[in-house]
């Protein structure tokens, strides 16, 4: 006697779950290439994430500090990188990742106040809560590399 196995039921008739709540953590990660276009893509996902979770307030700042860091680690590593958005309400910590294990130097002005370049992390301590970074060494679970991460904290109202 053969059975036939149960019918999975169709995806229109299983319910949608419920969307995580506000004050619920949740992350995402996206890699991407050394490509030029990279730090586009990261911001434009970045813009669509916090619009899906209501967290515009927070937007126009968290681009302009990720655009600092992915564009950091387009022009200065050779291999791929990572962003990963992390909530832990009321917080928004973004960290990048690449290959290279050298850290970023804190600001220090240039002599010439002209320099088109040399002012990402200056961007990055004044406009983020919180930011730092650490090098990761080599292991047996990949490579090594190093990742800077800021933090934004969301208003709460008194």
């Amino acid at each position: 006697m053969r059975t036939e196995p149960a019918p999975t039921p169709d995806v229109e008739d299983r319910p949608h779950p419920l969307p995580i709540a506000f004050t619920d953590p949740w992350s995402y990660e996206l890699r991407f290439p050394c490509d030029p276009r990279s730090p586009r893509i990261a911001r434009t996902t970045l813009k669509v994430i916090l619009g899906a979770h209501e967290l515009t307030e927070l937007s126009y700042r968290a681009e302009l500090l990720m655009s600092e860091l992915t564009t950091n680690s387009v022009r200065h590593t050779n291999g791929p990188a990572s962003v990963r958005l992390q909530w832990r309400h009321p917080v928004l910590r973004i960290s990048v990742w690449d290959m290279s294990p050298d850290l970023p130097e804190p600001y220090a002005p240039h002599a010439s106040h002209d320099a088109e370049a040399g002012r990402g992390m200056a961007i990055v301590q004044l406009v983020a809560d919180r930011w730092g970074g650490c090098a990761i060494g080599e292991g047996e679970y990949g490579p090594g590399g190093k990742t800077v991460w800021f933090e934004l904290g969301l208003a709460l109202g008194a």
